[in-house]
């Protein structure tokens, strides 16, 4: 019984590191991949990039599909740098576009903010709490569906109601998607840092023009 509960407490603590080092691994590739596509977007914004409309959609799922299988080797690190620098220049027209609004910089400060606050508070309540968010996982793959086919129905007939409730769902669903994977970090439903890094970003990104779009309408000028 004694070498049994030795065991036990190895592995649990075992566990628990392996656990941590997928955390930090996670969370510093993060910073790293939201700086560089902060540096592309700045790029993007200098030299007044095009908006490239559903192109986006298509070098997002490539490069995601690619970042995927490239996974467990080196090269994932550099498709998820350019999955994440790609993002990054598509973000600069649409924050060029605000920016020439009336209250653009606020507006971008605001969501900006916004978008911090929401991550750090959700992640610190995931790791202190260590609650399983597991449960999650298929309400959140049904509602992002459902919420980008929705997108696509507000973009293609220029329905602007539609497409501010696809916005306030995409907040409540990425909010969701960032206690999931941090949950999966932590009691070891994720192992990769890379796909672990991908998540999260994804839904900082989604997080930030989602609230950027609410913002935007409820100040008048979107």
């Amino acid at each position: 019984m004694n070498y049994d509960a030795q065991s036990t407490v190895v592995r649990s603590q075992e566990s628990v590191l392996t656990s941590n080092k997928l955390l930090r691994n996670t969370y510093s590739l993060l910073g790293m991949t939201l700086l560089f596509s902060a540096l592309t977007a700045g790029l993007s914004m200098a030299m007044n990039f095009p908006h490239l409309g559903l192109f986006t959609l298509v070098g997002y799922f490539g490069l995601l599909f690619l970042t995927s299988k490239l996974r467990n080797s080196v090269w994932g690190l550099v498709s998820v740098f350019a999955l994440t620098g790609f993002m990054g220049l598509t973000l600069g027209p649409i924050l060029n576009a605000y920016l020439s609004m009336p209250n653009g910089s606020e507006m971008v400060m605001q969501a900006l903010g916004g978008t911090g606050i929401i991550f750090f508070a959700l992640s610190a309540y995931a790791i202190k709490s260590e609650k399983d968010f597991s449960f999650m996982g298929g309400f959140l793959f049904v509602g992002i569906l459902v919420a980008f086919l929705a997108g696509l129905g507000a973009f293609f007939f220029s329905m602007p109601g539609l497409s501010l409730a696809v916005s306030a769902m995409f907040v409540l669903l990425m909010s969701g998607l960032i206690l999931y994977q941090t949950s999966q970090i932590i009691h070891g439903g994720e192992t990769n840092y890379i796909m672990a890094t991908v998540t999260l970003y994804i839904s900082i990104y989604n997080l930030f023009l989602s609230l950027l779009h609410l913002i935007g309408a409820f100040s008048g000028d979107d």
